[in-house]
């Protein structure tokens, strides 16, 4: 049977970090009627609940719609009715209508639905892939994978969606295409569209942007305003793609995004790409956390991204075990614009506009912000407080909400020569170069800016020009982690350790819809940042796994990934963050994906669908919000409970107090038949571990064996230890990152 994978991505370009879900009780409300959009949660007629036939699970559905509503309105007040994600509907509904439906019998739930907003050249290089070698030439690029995009649509005449090179797709296909002649192809194969009144065409650029990072075709001289030019590729370029508009040009309905998973699975894909995501809630109150269990029941491995709200602690989205949770790194590219002080200082910044005859001399600086006025050190329009700005480079802080290209606008307007824009304070070192800016610009770090100000307040006569040195590549402080990248513990599950694993995500090239820097090719790029674009990475990388290896389940192609990353950066050293400080595993979960050691991994973590339901039971969810979760009736009091770090996860996360804690992981030899791996535990000296045994002999494939380990403090002393397990043959290191609370 052919597994489906879905990625799930929390979507939301950055700087737009602190995008949140709105308040329920003012979403999706009509004022006029007083009418809202309900995921009502039903279950199914015991005596047919698994005989059902679509039009008799449609006419349940619609038997608990009120008898006040005339049937002639049932087609308009239903929305859609889920067959596959959920058990239940979409349907506009006043509250007394939800409190007359409350009383029917097989209703479990109904709540408001939440409104989730929209959270390349170099990568698949710096990833390690590379032309015919390795996993690439191993999965055949992904040939006769389907990949679905649940996002704003796409632009099917990109180049990046040719159908060159790819044959037509599996028989197992049996989606469809809603786009007017020949826009589909063997490349794009599916186009759907659930947003009244619309298309599936693209008229936002994220699902286009997305759609081309998993899976676009190569297209030569890829490049924005010149810069970054090379080969775009997708991480899976052969494979085929499916688009499910889900998305409008900022908001995603939870009633469309179900809709979209049902219908994605339904029609038969491997991998599906979800660019969006919302704050941490139960599991069974995330509607988007029960569809793609739902998926996970039908051999879908489930990706999803962090979220952008870092690098607040305690901020992800998409928490639950299921899925792959995928944080945000940098890679080894710069689109460098150096800032040249008066004192003969150099500071490294990015800057997509590049510039070929801005001149070397140095002019005067100016801070219009020493006055300590915020709008005017925002370089806010009108805000310059009689500070002359003609002709001189002009320092401005980033953040407000004036946009960066806005602050070169108002520079520019005001006579302004150039601008040097420095990173607010939590974003520290991490810089973003996607802005097309008016003006001669450098966006330097924190630290780097407030060398400049402490210049600025040296000097009576400071002055500063800008170099513009185009693409940079091979910076050997990469990956980071992207500042905004949502970060741990995991709020809705705590003996979870998320995010799993990060991926490129800042400063990303792929296809758009339409030209940012005012060309005329068809072949239109744009460089965005955000875990939206690290989570059709790893997407990709899922498809290449799947392609290689068709009878791995979803839990072990999620192994392999997190216990083959990589928590050291090019140089060799610790991966860091944006403060340059090694990042801890809140930050890094699993660390950074390493495509080619994931393929061969040599040990996995496998995990059942079933296996989720003591889990669930064990986070104290009543029968009711189980069964609800898992489409099934469940009785906990017949389930045997286990603990949160107990489920066979590869990592741990735990919270120890007093005495010891035990745990047991089953592992599956998928390397050498005969193979033997010794164990070895790199913790904080505060924490005492045991693993028995010590040593682990396989003598077939897929051969299971189990350990455990045992967790106790030996010293009393509060803090988080970050450390990690390894098992180690000939030919295979098996890591599994550990993190411990002491209390």
């Amino acid at each position: 049977m052919a597994s489906v994978f879905i990625f799930i991505c929390m979507f939301g370009l950055y700087p737009s970090i602190a995008l949140e879900t709105k308040d329920s009780s003012h979403i999706g409300v009509n004022n006029k009627t007083h009418l809202q959009t309900y995921i009502v949660h039903v279950t199914l007629p015991h005596t047919k609940a698994n005989s059902l036939r679509q039009q008799e699970l449609e006419s349940w559905y619609y038997s608990f719609l009120p008898p006040t509503i005339a049937r002639s309105h049932h087609r308009t007040r239903m929305l859609h009715c889920y067959h596959k994600a959920i058990t239940g509907f979409a349907a506009r509904l006043s509250p007394e209508e939800v409190k007359s439906m409350a009383k029917k019998d097989g209703f479990v739930s109904a709540s408001p639905e939440k409104v989730l907003f929209l959270h390349t050249t170099r990568s698949p290089t710096f990833l390690g892939l590379q032309q015919n070698a390795g996993l690439w030439k191993d999965s055949n690029y992904g040939t006769g994978i389907i990949i679905g995009v649940l996002d704003t649509g796409i632009t099917p005449n990109h180049p990046s969606f040719s159908d060159h090179g790819l044959p037509p797709p599996p028989g197992r296909w049996k989606g469809k295409c809603d786009l007017n002649g020949t826009a589909c192809n063997n490349k794009l194969i599916g186009a759907r569209n659930f947003i009244d009144g619309d298309t599936p065409v693209d008229k936002n650029g994220h699902g286009t942007h997305t759609a081309s990072t998993v899976a676009g075709n190569c297209v030569t001289g890829a490049n924005v305003s010149g810069q970054a030019i090379g080969t775009a590729s997708g991480i899976a370029p052969l494979a085929h793609l499916a688009s499910y508009k889900v998305c409008s040009q900022r908001t995603c309905s939870e009633s469309n995004i179900l809709a979209g998973i049902d219908t994605a699975i339904a029609d038969g894909v491997d991998v599906l790409s979800i660019s969006l995501g919302a704050g941490s809630s139960p599991f069974h109150a995330t509607n988007l956390a029960i569809g793609t269990l739902a998926a996970i029941q039908r051999g879908i491995f489930v990706s999803c991204s962090a979220g952008n709200r870092g690098p607040t602690s305690a901020t992800l989205s998409n928490e639950a075990p299921w899925v792959l949770t995928v944080g945000a790194s940098t890679i080894d590219r710069n689109i460098r614009a150096t800032a040249v002080l008066g004192n003969k200082v150099e500071l490294n910044g990015e800057s997509l506009f590049q510039p070929k005859n801005f001149p070397q001399t140095l002019l005067p600086l100016v801070y219009p912000g020493r006055t300590g006025n915020i709008y005017s050190a925002q370089c806010y329009r009108g805000f310059f407080n009689n500070v002359s700005v003609a002709g001189k480079v002009v320092l401005c802080d980033d953040g407000g909400n004036t946009r960066r290209v806005q602050k070169g606008e108002n520079v520019r307007d005001a006579g302004g020569a150039a601008m040097i824009l420095v990173n607010e304070e939590i974003n520290g070192d991490s810089i973003p170069a996607e802005a097309i800016h008016v003006l001669p610009t450098t966006h330097v770090s924190y630290k780097d800016g407030t060398t400049i100000k402490n210049y600025i307040n040296s000097t009576p006569k400071p002055q500063a020009t800008i170099v513009f040195k185009g693409t940079i590549v091979g910076v050997n402080y990469a990956p980071e982690v992207a500042s905004f990248s949502s970060r741990g513990p995991n709020k809705a599950s705590p003996g979870i350790l998320k995010p799993d694993i990060i991926g490129p995500g800042r400063n990303i090239l792929a296809a758009w819809p339409f030209s940012v820097d005012g060309t005329t090719t068809r072949a239109t790029f744009n460089i965005i940042s955000g875990t939206s674009m690290a989570c059709p990475h790893l997407s990709g990388i899922a498809a290449l796994l799947k392609r290689r290896h068709p009878n791995w389940s979803p839990a072990a192609i999620k192994s392999a990934i997190m216990t083959t990353a990589n928590v050291s950066n090019v140089d060799g050293n610790p991966i860091a963050d944006e403060t340059k400080k090694t990042a801890n595993w809140y930050a890094l979960g699993a660390g950074h994906v390493i495509p080619s050691r994931a393929y061969d991994p040599g040990l996995v973590y496998d995990i059942q669908p079933n296996d989720y339901i003591p889990y669930l039971c064990g986070l104290g969810y009543t029968n009711q919000q189980v069964s609800k979760i898992i489409r099934h009736a469940v009785s906990c009091s017949n389930v045997s409970k286990i603990p949160e770090a107990q489920l066979n996860y590869p990592s741990f996360s735990l919270k120890l107090t007093s005495g010891s804690q035990t745990y047991t992981r089953t592992v599956t030899n998928v390397g050498p038949a005969n193979s033997s791996y010794t164990v070895r535990v790199y913790v904080a000296s505060q924490v005492n571990v045991v693993v028995v045994p010590n040593r682990l002999e396989f003598t077939k494939v897929n051969q299971q064996l189990k350990y455990r380990v045992t967790f106790s403090q030996s010293v009393k002393k509060p803090l988080i230890s970050h450390g990690y397990l390894t098992w180690t043959s000939a030919r295979h290191v098996v890591r599994s990152q550990i993190t411990i609370r002491l209390a």
